[in-house]
């Protein structure tokens, strides 16, 4: 199978694993991944911050890497992608704000196109109408705004359809393991190669 075209939206004060991991690992087998941001132009950046879990009663914040974005949001027809990536972190609270994000979002509902969406991002999903009747799930904190959305809560990483979600990035593993699924992405491991005595 050839690499598919991913389209991924983030912003400033997204969740820097959130964003990056998916971003490298999703090239890794193959697949084209661009990154883009309302209001920001290709080579541009956007401020990332790391959410660590260290057993408060929420994430403590430090501040990630700047991540390069690869096209400008004004560049890109979500059409021409085959399916999204939605990351966490503060960048949904905001972005939910865009019309072109709403709309962009809504096409890939519209189209039946993979979508992936991990802590915060839901918060996207809900605010352009498109959770009502999905299983899913999200950073806790956002479970009251994904279930007046209309979704049923689960607890753990789940694909429902065409969605795909994940709590946060411990969640990595499984949550990119069944979207590489979603995707039809097949990778074969050989016999281990003979090391030399």
């Amino acid at each position: 199978m050839t690499g598919q075209q991913i389209l991924m939206i983030v912003g400033d004060f997204g969740e820097d694993y959130e964003i990056m991991v998916p971003f490298q690992a999703l090239q890794a087998v193959g697949h084209e991944v661009h990154a883009v941001c309302p209001d920001r132009e290709s080579g541009e950046s956007v401020k990332t911050a790391i959410h660590d879990f260290r057993g408060d009663q929420t994430y403590l914040e430090t501040r990630g890497h700047n991540f390069e974005l690869t096209h400008g949001f004004d560049e890109v027809d979500p059409a021409e992608y085959d399916a999204l990536v939605v990351p966490g972190g503060r960048a949904p609270e905001y972005l939910r704000g865009y019309d072109e994000v709403l709309d962009a979002v809504r096409h890939f509902f519209e189209a039946d196109k993979p979508v992936a969406s991990i802590c915060h991002g839901p918060q996207i999903l809900a605010a352009a109408g498109v959770l009502d009747g999905y299983e899913m799930t999200a950073y806790p904190a956002v479970r009251p705004e994904v279930e007046a959305a209309g979704c049923s809560w689960v607890d753990g990483v789940t694909t429902d359809g065409n969605l795909v979600t994940g709590q946060a990035w411990p969640d990595h593993p499984e949550w990119i393991a069944q979207f590489l699924d979603l995707l039809g992405t097949e990778i074969e491991h050989g016999p281990a190669a003979a090391t030399a005595d």
